[in-house]
């Protein structure tokens, strides 16, 4: 495992540097933003997730020996270079969109402003941080509108890499998720975790019976027992026997879900077991979640879905070089435009704090009532602006998104395809 993120960098981007110290433009002042060009086909916002994750890792993207013998290992032997290397340490300058907010194509969600040769070298790992997380977030943000404010579990760990899974259970609790499986990312980012038990716990014991009586002895009647390893009825007679009737919940995780969900609420209610909740899970989407909505369901357990950012894994952000020594720069590749200058952003609202456009300009934006500007300063001299802990910066970013989201047009949140939610404009 790499003890610092300095090699989770492509090689490319040190062969950048190696040729910019060899013919001395290393050093030129250069402005380099990240934006998605689009957004996921038919997805009508997006979510900024990472920002905290980025400025964690920072301060140690540091070339330690180790990493200068593997890099000589890999055949990258240039002196200058590894001299150079060595003594790395980012100086520049960092704006970004706070994280938690609702961006869209064009969007400068992150600007770097330093010497070429350090700025260059962060964007692979900016890259890779701001697509995963902004990926989850915003198909997670998207189950959280499906689920009309039941509370949804992020259990997607055994479907994607360990230290993404982590980044995942992050991403979903920032845009409003209430729980998640995953240990890690309780201790790290204090994100309460849940659990109960599996089938391979009622198969371990003789019967059905048995199972439920050994988790409500360790758990107490509060517990979520797991219904359906055999004959569901079955099931939920056994756990009401065995729980009385203050069981805490029952978990469907197979079947039909709506038919199955209308049949426990009406058989719990039989057996007197009213206020036992119906948790389900089993390959859900946000459109498997929007399914249920008139189903007597009161949680989801979402997994891979949500680790898979629901169709869409990356959201296509790009690091692009837009000012070099205080000139504009940019590429003109067909298909892959990019717009010079760096760019200033405000959110335009209405009187009644409705969001209705984005402004993203070269210039400063002549502000009008309502305007909220987007960039904040995040690093100043390679210095973060306002250390936080990880759990303080995760809670901030929470807090955030729920302003920016509230903020949003209604049609905002419809899970059909559609245009984005406000229209980007120039200026």
């Amino acid at each position: 495992m790499p003890t610092g993120p300095a090699l989770l960098t492509d090689r490319y981007e040190l062969t950048m540097v190696a040729a910019a110290l060899a013919d001395g433009t290393a050093d030129r002042d250069c402005v380099f933003e990240v934006f998605a060009r689009r957004l996921p086909h038919g997805r009508r916002y997006g979510v900024l997730a990472g920002t905290g994750r980025l400025l964690e890792a920072l301060p140690d993207f540091r070339f330690t020996d180790e990493d200068l013998a593997a890099l000589r290992e890999q055949g990258l032997t240039d002196p200058r270079l590894l001299d150079w290397l060595a003594g790395f340490r980012f100086s520049g300058d960092v704006d970004g969109y706070a994280e938690g907010e609702l961006f869209f194509p064009g969007s400068p969600v992150l600007t770097v402003r330093a010497p070429f040769a350090e700025g260059v070298l962060l964007e692979t790992l900016v890259l890779s941080v701001l697509n995963h997380d902004s990926a989850i977030a915003s198909a997670a943000a998207r189950m959280v509108t499906a689920a009309c404010e039941r509370p949804c579990i992020e259990m997607g760990s055994r479907r994607t890499h360990e230290e993404a899974a982590v980044a995942a259970a992050r991403a979903a609790y920032l845009v409003g998720f209430a729980s998640t499986s995953n240990l890690e990312a309780g201790r790290r980012y204090g994100v309460p975790t849940t659990g109960t038990s599996a089938h391979a716990f009622t198969l371990l014991h003789d019967d059905e019976e048995s199972a439920f009586r050994a988790q409500v002895a360790a758990l107490g009647v509060g517990t979520t027992l797991l219904v359906d390893t055999f004959e569901v009825d079955q099931g939920i007679r056994t756990a009401v026997e065995v729980a009385g009737p203050e069981l805490g919940a029952i978990r469907l995780d197979s079947g039909d879900l709506p038919t199955l969900a209308a049949h426990a609420r009406e058989l719990l209610d039989e057996l007197g077991a009213t206020r036992t909740r119906i948790i389900v899970t089993s390959d859900l989407d946000e459109y498997a979640i929007a399914g249920l909505m008139a189903a007597p369901v009161d949680g989801y357990g979402v997994g891979t879905a949500l680790v898979t950012g629901s169709g869409a894994p990356t959201m296509g952000m790009v690091y692009k070089l837009v000012e070099r020594d205080g000139v504009p720069v940019a590429k003109r590749s067909l298909g892959k435009p990019s717009v010079g200058g760096r760019k200033s952003a405000v959110r335009r609202h209405d009187a009644s704090g409705t969001a209705t456009a984005e402004v993203v300009s070269n210039e400063a934006v002549l502000p009008r009532d309502g305007d909220r500007p987007l960039l904040v300063e995040l690093v100043r001299g390679g210095e973060v602006c306002a250390p936080a802990t990880p759990r303080e910066a995760l809670a901030a970013a929470r807090a955030h998104h729920e302003r920016a989201r509230g903020a949003m047009p209604a049609e905002a949140f419809a899970l059909s395809r559609g245009d984005c939610a406000i229209e980007t404009l120039t200026a």
